[in-house]
């Protein structure tokens, strides 16, 4: 993207994982950083970070730090983003808030731009960020959901450790490392048990309906992006020893039927989708293929046997990227097309 006025930016959280994938995302698609301003907490004080060939200082997040910025990204926890969107927006920025703070206020846009870009428009300084897990899910059924009304999602996802953190993929790596050489392990401390070699269906906390709270996330983020409370979706969340990229196996009932040869064609020309679908040749999506790219991969699509409106798919993206600071920075790229900021 190559525009001849530039922006000022603020990254929240830059010296986390998604927040150094925000700097590279903003130097790849050439967003118009006219400043760019690296902010964390007091430990990263005194950090460099490379930004388009230069060494940025990382400076300590305060309510002050805004003056001048036009757009902030925020990636640096919930509370943190509660505590200081605010003063982002009171300076003048428009804040992309990629936490869950904000993405259930009904006032607050909860935006994925191949979804519902339109929303955008309703943003009063703050645009949200969805769930990793949902904005692949969303940008692959809109186009379908667009043809013949969802009625009912039933989704699972397999999710890598990255979307717990730094921590958590180095616990994985230090699992590994210890299984394969035969020494005793650690207590696990970034996940409830052990995830080398397991699976844990387990995300985030449980709640009194049984579901984790990750699960709810999906029902009511999907609700919401689509504008319609009558779908019915469940979910089930699974964490998986992968480092980068989620996987989810997704059955959908519409209300008119669908082929599996229409939907190949209609995600083929959706745009942020990939099909790769071929069976016969072992070709359907995986996590190992998704990781460092910015499009959704759409694969394994077939009639569900057991519905006469039922359709299934394997959807597969990089949580990094597309499904935390490529989306965010899509947002930033709409404000700019559109004149917002």
């Amino acid at each position: 993207m190559s525009e001849s006025r530039k922006l000022s930016v603020a990254v929240v959280g830059a010296t986390g994982a998604v927040g150094q994938e925000m700097l590279r995302v903003l130097s790849q698609r050439d967003f118009p950083v006219g400043e760019i301003r690296l902010l964390a907490s007091k430990r990263s004080v005194g950090k460099t970070l490379q930004f388009r060939g230069k060494e940025e200082p990382v400076h300590l997040l305060e309510e002050s730090s805004f003056e001048g910025i036009q757009i902030a990204l925020f990636s640096a926890g919930g509370s943190i983003s509660k505590k200081f969107v605010p003063a982002a927006v009171k300076a003048g920025a428009i804040a992309v808030d990629n936490t869950s703070a904000f993405r259930m206020e009904p006032e607050i846009p909860l935006v994925v731009p191949e979804v519902n870009p339109d929303a955008i428009r309703d943003q009063k300084g703050i645009i949200s960020n969805p769930n990793c897990s949902t904005i692949q899910m969303v940008v692959a059924l809109k186009p379908l959901h667009d043809r013949a009304r969802i009625r009912r999602i039933v989704v699972s996802t397999y999710q890598a450790t990255s979307g717990a953190g730094q921590k958590a993929m180095d616990e994985l790596f230090a699992q590994t490392r210890d299984l394969i050489s035969l020494k005793e392990l650690a207590d696990p401390e970034a996940f409830q048990h052990r995830i080398a070699f397991n699976c844990i269906p387990h995300i985030d906390v449980f709640l009194d309906n049984g579901y984790t709270k990750e699960e709810m996330k999906m029902v009511e983020e999907t609700r919401k992006i689509f504008g319609d409370d009558s779908i019915a979706v469940t979910a089930t969340a699974v964490r998986v020893p992968v480092f980068y990229g989620h996987a989810e196996a997704v059955t959908i009932e519409t209300e008119e039927k669908i082929t599996p040869e229409e939907a190949r064609e209609i995600l083929g020309k959706a745009p942020g989708i990939r099909v790769v679908d071929d069976p016969a040749s072992n070709t359907y999506p995986m996590q190992i293929d998704a990781a460092g790219q910015d499009e959704t991969l759409v694969g394994r699509i077939r009639e569900d046997i057991s519905h006469p409106k039922g359709l299934c798919l394997w959807v597969v993206a990089d949580n990094i990227r597309k499904g935390a600071a490529t989306n965010a920075v899509q947002i930033a790229e709409h404000l700019v097309r559109e004149n917002i900021c």
